[in-house]
């Protein structure tokens, strides 16, 4: 089957064929690619096409696909049982693994995404706190909790969708919108709101709006604010985790949160979540104290073993680090030649091995600079690269992903057909 066959047959059973928006490629004018199989860089679709891989289930196959490493501990883990509904001694090294890997977090509770993981977290910083408001920035994505889903990034950026209908007005009424990386929003917000905010979430390197680092001073100013008014401070590194840094944002950044929470790698690839925190904050969650949070999948042995595993061959392998940040800004420099030979002012971010490039020409630090993007044209550069096989994110707002098993060859291909491409819009904007 084609994928065109493909996607009208899950159009019939699958609210707009797919089961996350992003995958859609409805804003950039195309049907889905329907994966049959992965290796290393390369992506195999169901139409027999093969690409190189710069979504990599959105960030988790730091590895690559199918790499060994991965691969056995699924083989060898499912052989055990796929689920016992009891805890196993996996979850405990696992838990062990981040706390001793992320400063300042004491305890960990495994759930089954990072939208449970953020949910939680907020819910364990009220019940903390005492307090009901929140505070979140424009174009940070949470997840699709209701309380969340107000001015985010990623999918709801890409359709137009800062909130969405069947939220309850009174939830959305707790939940305060400032503009990232500009204090003075947070500030003014916490002055306006005392002895009410519980909780301020953010992503420390915002990647559902492309990628766009906070400031040293936005963060560090977050801290002393937080820290001031008895405010519990969360880093939503579902994205950012184990990837930016084995020691994650803390470690890159400096700064460091009284909560965090993950997803994807933690399982490498599998359905996967967890929050953590101090001692004295996760203490409150059931059994241990009365914020009660449940799931029957959470810890799954699968996604613990594969996490694990993978998480235990990067921190032996830090050289895996060195490689993908340096493949990165091999892509980086070579997008930013083309692009001045092309006399084309784009936008090229990079943190670390995530990148994204801008369609606009306006410097990025905020929500508002990510809106003056050219969503048409980045249209276009994705149709090109996909009919040259190189497979990017359907979407401007969100990152590409380099991973260890993007090799050279890869890499220089991959620029080739962004000469191409933008060849093609720089053509688009002469006509």
């Amino acid at each position: 089957m084609t994928n065109q066959e493909i996607f009208e047959e899950a159009c019939q059973y699958i609210p707009g064929g797919v089961n996350s928006p992003v995958r859609a490629f409805k804003s950039v004018g195309e049907i889905p690619v329907f994966a049959k199989k992965g290796d290393k860089a390369h992506l195999f679709g169901e139409d027999g096409v093969e690409y190189i891989d710069y979504i990599c289930s959105w960030g988790p196959l730091i590895l690559g696909h199918n790499h060994p490493v991965v691969q056995n501990a699924i083989i060898e883990a499912s052989q055990l049982g796929t689920s016992f509904g009891l805890p196993t001694k996996l979850e405990v090294a696992m838990a062990k693994l981040i706390v001793d890997s992320y400063q300042g977090i004491e305890m960990v509770r495994m759930v089954n995404s990072g939208t449970e993981a953020t949910m939680s977290a907020l819910r364990v910083a009220r019940g903390f706190t005492g307090r009901n408001k929140i505070i979140k920035f424009e174009g940070n994505y949470h997840g699709h909790s209701d309380g969340l889903l107000v001015k985010t990034g990623s999918g709801a950026l890409t359709f137009n969708l800062p909130t969405s209908p069947g939220i309850p007005q009174e939830i959305i009424s707790q939940t305060i919108i400032c503009k990232y990386n500009d204090l003075s929003s947070v500030i003014a917000a916490v002055e306006q709101n005392k002895k009410d905010i519980a909780a301020i979430i953010l992503e420390p390197v915002a990647a559902n709006m492309g990628i766009v680092p906070a400031t040293k001073e936005f963060l560090t100013g977050l801290r002393t604010l937080c820290d001031q008014n008895g405010i519990v401070l969360i880093f939503d590194e579902v994205i950012t985790g184990f990837r930016v840094s084995y020691h994650s944002c803390p470690d890159y950044l400096g700064v460091i949160p009284d909560m965090v929470c993950f997803g994807k790698i933690i399982g490498g690839g599998l359905p996967v979540g967890a929050y953590g925190g101090k001692k004295e904050i996760m203490s409150l969650v059931s059994p241990q104290g009365p914020v009660y949070q449940a799931g029957t999948l959470s810890g799954n042995p699968l996604a613990m073993s594969v996490g694990l595993a993978q998480l235990s061959y990067l921190n032996n392998h830090p050289d895996v680090y060195e490689y993908i940040n340096k493949a990165a800004n091999y892509l980086e420099n070579g997008i930013k030649t083309i692009l001045s030979t092309l006399s084309l002012d784009y936008q090229v971010h990079r943190c670390q091995s995530l990148l994204t490039l801008f369609f606009t020409n306006k410097p990025i630090t905020t929500f508002e600079d990510v809106q003056t993007c050219n969503t048409e044209m980045y249209a276009l550069f994705f149709r090109e690269m996909l009919r040259q096989g190189i497979l990017i994110a359907p979407s401007q707002f969100e990152a590409w992903f380099v991973s260890a098993a993007h090799s050279q060859i890869d890499l220089d291909n991959t620029l080739n057909a962004i000469k191409k491409a933008l060849v093609k819009c720089h053509d688009a904007l002469v006509d």
